[in-house]
């Protein structure tokens, strides 16, 4: 249930009408053989299901390889700044005090906008990390709810929001393979 026809499902789902086959098919859980316990309630650690799940390792990929680019152009930048404050420094003696501290200045200027535009791009990096994750969260809902039918949950709690439990009732390996299958990385197979 890849790409195109997971999304078809779940757009079916969310408008009320269910595949003409949802009666006659296992559930996604029972089709894996995800050996999935009976329990009222369920636990969840949703940092792992999303960085260990093929969606969240390529959205830290992608994102990885961004601020390695950003590092790069980072290194460039301070270089040339470097080469550019040299310069002036150089210059210092053949301009007069006040053409002197115009140049300062305007090199101070172009320093503190520099940062400012690669501390945004920095920003912007952690929020598509956000926004992924949302996106993330938003399309694993049906398939967690599904787990939670297939067990006979009525509830998923987050595994660092209480002190202890058994471990039975942990899902979130369950989850991350469920999730791979459904979801895979994200990106539609072409």
């Amino acid at each position: 249930m890849k790409g195109g026809r997971f999304l078809a499902v779940l757009a079916l789902t969310l408008i009320g009408v269910a595949p003409a086959h949802a009666q006659q098919q296992p559930s996604v859980s029972q089709q894996l053989d995800l050996g999935l316990v009976v329990s009222e309630i369920l636990t969840i650690d949703s940092d792992r299901l999303f960085l260990e799940s093929a969606f969240g390792q390529r959205v830290l990929r992608e994102a990885e390889a961004r601020g390695q680019e950003l590092a790069a152009e980072n290194s460039q930048i301070q270089a040339e700044l470097e080469a550019e404050e040299m310069a002036l420094t150089e210059q210092r003696p053949t301009l007069s005090p006040e053409e002197f501290r115009d140049l300062a200045d305007a090199f101070d200027t172009k320093v503190q906008e520099t940062r400012a535009a690669q501390a945004s791009k920095s920003r912007a990096i952690s929020m598509d990390i956000e926004r992924a994750r949302e996106i993330f969260r938003n399309a694993s809902a049906p398939v967690l709810e599904q787990l939670m039918r297939d067990a006979g949950a009525v509830i998923i709690l987050e595994r660092r929001s209480y002190y202890l439990s058994v471990s039975e009732i942990e899902i979130t390996d369950v989850a991350i393979a469920l999730l791979n299958e459904t979801l895979g990385s994200g990106v539609d197979a072409d």
